[in-house]
């Protein structure tokens, strides 16, 4: 192999031959550093090439109906929660990668998974952060069980591919791997280049074995996964541990699936002994005060498939400077928008005034079935009229005052009445033509109709 000198891109993992301050693949300015790599010699084709394909290979052109297809097959995780985000279980053969901040709880989560599949199946946890000695002391404190499950500390990654063609693994969990390295890339470990080949060795080979494989991942100060942008293209599952160290749940969120849905979200409670799943996630974020106030509304969103309670809160103050907007768990320049909304299209004018907006519990809506719940709470707030305990909304505004309809309508108002919401305020075009229990419907058609409906009737506002 011949030593050559390149620039590679420390965010997706561009090489350049010499260095350049702008990265025209991803965009990143000063990103690129300079390290040495081997390759080897490119050879000319010769023409001893047949009409299929390469010498030694065979390449064949099938229809795609003739194509066989192989049944995915799963194992729980036993965990119902880390089940849910993967479609059902693991896939035999596929590569999850995993990420999160520090102390999130990503390998307290996968040691208990690898103790409860390692009772049936062969697993090897391969620890390149943590010795050997913190891993078991962590089991023991969260009583679990240690004499099934194989444990190893390695960092390399021809080393790993050895051990694991010896001996028969069904499940392999590597933490994690900014750790690792491999011989045939002279850096560093945690280097870009390290990072994206000794993931794509061990995707090879967990494909071609049949191996699964779970990857911790460093992520960035931006909650970003760290390393080149090509290692999520490479694994069959991209997932992200989010939450803050000092609350006491923790939310899983699905950001790529080839074998299931995404944006799926799991909710874990962390306790002295692991992570607890959650199966109502409503007993944490509407953990709500005993009498209503202004400026608070719920609001029914949607993560994939399932419907959550969110409680909006919102402050709306009169200010003699610069009006300030600041809105925690929703995107700030979609509040910019509904409240101009609202000013020409329901003349209702908040504008003027500090505007605060806060998602109770710190979970993020990107949806914009949130639109309506964030304008009433202001509302609510600016008027200081108190909205009912067992009211729920849901909507989107569109730019001329329109409430729009949003997916899974139904389910929605289901979930609102299953925790005892007795009325729900939701868009004219998602108002159910049967009744769902006794849940009463207001069903709206623009803004205006929306503040009259719900501030004009005192069965409503709570005085």
């Amino acid at each position: 192999m011949a030593k050559c000198i390149v620039h590679i891109c420390r965010e997706c993992g561009k090489e350049e031959d010499n260095w350049t301050g702008h990265c025209v693949k991803c965009g990143a300015y000063n990103s690129f550093s300079k390290t040495t790599v081997e390759r080897k010699p490119r050879h000319r084709a010769t023409t001893g090439l047949s009409h299929s394909g390469y010498a030694g290979q065979q390449h064949h052109i099938t229809k795609l109906n003739m194509v066989k297809m192989s049944q995915e097959l799963r194992c729980s995780t036993g965990i119902d929660e880390f089940d849910r985000v993967l479609g059902g279980g693991l896939v035999t053969g596929s590569v999850v990668l995993i990420g999160g901040d520090p102390g999130i709880g990503k390998s307290t989560l996968l040691l208990q998974t690898a103790t409860y599949i390692a009772e049936n199946q062969s697993v090897l946890y391969i620890t390149g952060e943590e010795s050997l000695s913190q891993v078991a002391m962590r089991a023991k404190r969260l009583g679990l069980p240690l004499d099934k499950l194989d444990v190893m500390a390695e960092t390399k990654v021809e080393r790993i591919c050895e051990i694991l063609t010896e001996q028969k693994t069904s499940l392999v969990i590597l933490d994690s791997i900014q750790t690792l390295y491999t011989e045939s890339i002279p850096a560093a470990s945690g280097n870009v280049s390290q990072i994206k080949e000794s993931a794509s060795i061990l995707t090879r080979f967990a494909k071609h074995t049949g191996i699964s494989l779970l990857i911790v991942g460093h992520v960035t100060k931006e909650s970003e996964l760290a390393g080149p942008r090509v290692l999520e293209h490479m694994v069959d599952c991209v997932l992200h541990f989010e939450g803050q160290s000092d609350l006491q749940y923790r939310m899983l969120r699905v950001v790529k699936n080839r074998f299931g849905a995404v944006n799926e979200l799991s909710v874990f409670d962390m306790t002295d002994q692991g992570l607890k799943e959650v199966i109502n996630p409503a007993t944490i974020f509407l953990d709500r005060y005993g009498e209503a106030v202004a400026g608070s509304v719920v609001m029914v969103s949607r993560n994939g498939v399932r419907p959550f309670l969110v409680e909006v809160q919102s402050l709306v103050s009169k200010t003699e400077n610069a009006p300030r907007q600041l809105i925690l768990g929703l995107e700030h320049n979609r509040l910019t928008l509904l409240l101009t909304i609202m000013k020409e299209q329901a003349k209702v004018d908040i504008l003027k005034h500090d505007v605060y907006v806060n998602i109770v519990g710190g979970l993020k809506i990107t949806e914009t079935a949130s639109d309506l719940a964030v304008l009433l709470a202001c509302v609510s707030s600016l008027k200081n009229q108190p909205l009912p305990h067992d009211m729920a909304v849901f909507g989107e505004v569109g730019l001329s005052g329109e409430i729009r309809s949003v997916p899974n309508a139904q389910d929605r108002i289901k979930e609102a009445e299953k925790n005892g919401f007795k009325t729900v305020v939701v868009p004219k075009v998602n108002q159910p033509k049967q009744p769902i229990g006794s849940m009463k419907v207001i069903a709206v058609e623009y803004l205006y109709q929306v503040l009259q409906a719900v501030f004009e009737n005192d069965a409503l506002v709570v005085n």
